[in-house]
């Protein structure tokens, strides 16, 4: 992929996983035998065009996201550069964490939740080929084919939103660099970047 820039990857992996009943953060519950931030790392690590990666983590998990980052990279045979650094007490907090390390020569970033450890190498790509084509902000997302209710402070159902309308977003987010520094800047707290 040519013309692309530098790219680095943020894994987000700092989020405490009390809505997924673990007893371990999310990042480091096991599938299949290896932590979801692991398999994260395989596509991270596979995708052609990233030249850095920062792992944002759990202070108290620094240490064995470091070791984690180690053995992927020895057995992918990958000479990138993981970056390990702690998160903050939002996400937020945690993106900014991982954007500070970041080379200066990085022009495009992504941000990607190691939750979503199985997402395909294509879909890393292609927000790479949309960023790097001319877009400030690339967000994948997938059509909502469930019914969604909004419903009101009691839990009374209000509205049924069209799903035609909606999207479930997903992650790698993309972006030119200066546009995710600028929208850190203005400091707004949300559960994406998008």
């Amino acid at each position: 992929m040519t013309g692309a820039g530098r790219v680095g990857v943020i894994v987000v992996a700092a989020g405490s996983g009390s809505r997924l009943g673990a007893s371990v953060p999310k990042a480091f519950v096991p599938l299949a035998g290896v932590p979801l931030l692991g398999h994260a790392l395989r596509g991270v690590l596979s995708c052609a065009p990233v030249s850095e990666v920062v792992v944002v983590a759990p202070a108290a998990h620094r240490g064995d996201a470091e070791v984690l980052a180690d053995g992927v990279c020895r057995e992918l045979g990958s000479s990138l550069p993981v970056t390990v650094v702690v998160g903050g007490a939002e996400r937020g907090d945690s993106v900014a964490a991982g954007l500070a390390v970041l080379g200066e020569a990085v022009e495009i970033v992504l941000v990607h939740d190691a939750a979503r450890c199985l997402t395909p190498v294509a879909v890393f790509d292609r927000v790479v080929t949309a960023v790097a084509g001319g877009a400030a902000a690339v967000v994948p997302g997938t059509l909502v084919v469930d019914t969604v209710k909004q419903v009101d402070a009691d839990g009374f159902v209000v509205a049924t939103p069209d799903r035609s309308a909606l999207r479930a977003v997903q992650t790698p987010q993309g972006f030119r660099r200066e546009v995710l520094e600028r929208a850190h800047a203005g400091g707004s707290a949300a559960t994406d970047d998008a």
